[in-house]
């Protein structure tokens, strides 16, 4: 796109996408795109998920826009940001959801963790045989909660429920943490 383009206005710029514009997609991209990145490496915190979050919202933004796909062309900056919300959430959940608790390693004595004076080796090992009887959801919640002590917006964000959710789903997972453990105990 030219430096001396003239900026459109959202539906000036939707019905030129519409028509197959390239250069109104490029305006597109300029205009929205240090947005996009900004928001997803504050949510994901690694440049380079940011720059895959920011192309391929611009990827779905373009299909959904050529698709006819956005209500009112005034919303086009909000429609940009529900897009982008929706992939990082889709990129977390498959970040999370592919680890699982025998992946991570914890050097507890080095992160200066309070824990790191109760938990000795064969512990952690226990924690972990355990956790392999709990649901994805609940083993997730847990490391994240106690392990990686992460805030609680992070952590509903991740598992992709409201706030106010977290503390039932932590007195479940909390329940069924000690349901295993009584039955293992008693074998």
């Amino acid at each position: 796109m030219q430096p001396s383009a003239e900026l459109l206005s959202s539906p000036e710029l939707v019905a030129r996408i519409l028509k197959g514009d390239p250069e109104a997609e490029a305006q597109l991209y300029e205009m929205f795109s240090a947005r996009v990145y900004f928001t997803a490496l504050t949510e994901t915190h690694s440049k380079e998920d940011a720059e895959d979050v920011r192309a391929e919202t611009f990827l779905r933004v373009i299909q959904a826009l050529r698709q006819d796909k956005l209500r009112s062309a005034d919303s086009l900056p909000s429609f940009i940001v529900g897009i982008t919300l929706n992939v990082i959430r889709e990129l977390l959940r498959q970040k999370y959801r592919v680890d699982s608790l025998e992946d991570y390693q914890y050097d507890i004595a080095s992160e200066g963790s309070h824990e790191s004076v109760f938990l000795d080796e064969e512990t952690r090992r226990s924690i972990a045989d355990l956790a392999k009887y709990l649901k994805p959801r609940d083993r997730d919640f847990l490391r994240m909660f106690y392990y990686e002590e992460r805030p609680k917006e992070d952590i509903a964000r991740v598992l992709g429920v409201r706030e106010e959710q977290l503390r039932l789903i932590k007195a479940r997972a909390l329940k069924r943490f000690r349901e295993v453990y009584e039955k293992l105990r008693l074998k």
